[in-house]
């Protein structure tokens, strides 16, 4: 049984093919690692932050299928230049809307890369000093973007759980 492929944007696509800022950037600031267990698609993201809290640079890398690859890919393009505070705030709405629209089953990729990017962030406030904007608790993306190892347990439970049904 073939599965009916899904209706992805043209900038989807294109960012698929063409990703931007793809690879591991050496000299980052900070960095964080997310995934989902649902889907299996990881996204690390790198941060190069300047002291005045302005994001320089951002790359990515990721497992994971096209709208992950491509939501990675914008998110590094819309956050360059923003201060700390600004790219906290971009919403997994708003990475929707810049690739064009996703299909709802694909909202979730939306919502790993903003939770890495702000995991990532979060990193960043461990070392430096805390604005008032920053929130102590963490976000739903962010909650929702798990980091290796929480995905890593999750994942070999599912793995054990369906092993030990088939045996």
């Amino acid at each position: 049984m073939s599965r009916m492929p899904l209706p992805y944007s043209r900038k989807v696509l294109e960012l698929f093919r063409n990703p931007k800022n793809l690879g591991k950037m050496d000299d980052a600031t900070v960095s964080a690692v997310a995934g989902n267990p649902a889907c299996g698609d990881i996204i690390a993201f790198y941060l190069k932050i300047s002291e005045d809290e302005i994001i320089e640079k951002a790359t990515f890398e990721s497992y994971g299928c096209a709208a992950n690859i491509a939501t990675a890919s914008i998110t590094t393009e819309v956050v360059k230049g923003k201060k700390l505070e600004e790219a906290w705030k971009i919403s997994w709405k708003k990475v929707a809307e810049s690739v064009g629209g996703l299909p709802t089953v694909k909202f979730h990729c939306c919502i790993l890369c903003i939770g890495a990017l702000r995991r990532a962030i979060r990193e960043y406030y461990k070392t430096h000093k805390k604005p008032n904007w920053f929130p102590e608790k963490i976000t739903f993306e962010e909650a929702n973007a798990l980091e290796e190892e929480e995905l890593a347990n999750v994942l070999s439970t599912k793995m054990r759980r369906k092993f030990e049904k088939n045996v």
